[in-house]
């Protein structure tokens, strides 16, 4: 780990201005109801612009659940974010397959986000990148980022106290 007392997750999509940004927003909320102050959580894209916003569907979805993501920017993947990660956690297979084209040794630290924590098989289900969709479609993938992570935090915070 980066440092002793925090325990890094990084969300992982393609433009890091839909998915990720609304699971890093539902995940923050989450390790708050769980005072879980030693988790820190951030997001990133494969082919990300650096800068950029979320789109207006992902903060208008995120906001109804009372989830400010409106300052959120985009970030590109990089090697050194890898590296930084405790725990990774990717929308589709392509993104597990940039994060080891990038390092290798990430492979026991990356998980399919609907696969977690199952190691990362290629049957996984992917989380359908609404962009460019409805604000219905948002709503849709916002419902089912929060319960994934909903079902699966338990885990990650025990997961984290393992590691500290």
């Amino acid at each position: 780990m980066t440092e002793k007392s925090t325990y890094n997750i990084l969300f992982v999509c393609t433009g890091n201005t839909c998915r990720s940004p609304m699971a890093e927003g539902i995940a923050k909320k989450i390790a708050e109801e769980y005072s879980a102050n030693h988790i820190s959580i951030s997001s990133a894209g494969t082919s990300a612009l650096n800068g950029m916003p979320a789109t207006d569907y992902a903060v208008e979805a995120a906001k109804h659940w009372d989830i400010d993501i409106s300052n959120h920017r985009s970030t590109p993947l990089s090697k050194k974010l890898i590296q930084n990660s405790d725990l990774i956690l990717t929308m589709a297979p392509e993104h597990i397959q940039s994060i080891f084209n990038m390092d290798k040794t990430a492979l026991t630290k990356s998980f399919m986000f609907k696969g977690f924590p199952q190691p990362y098989n290629s049957f996984q289900e992917r989380v359908e990148d609404p962009i460019g969709g409805t604000l219905e479609q948002y709503n849709q993938t916002f419902l089912e980022l929060d319960e994934v992570l909903r079902t699966v935090f338990p885990q990650i915070v025990e997961l984290s106290q393992i590691n500290d």
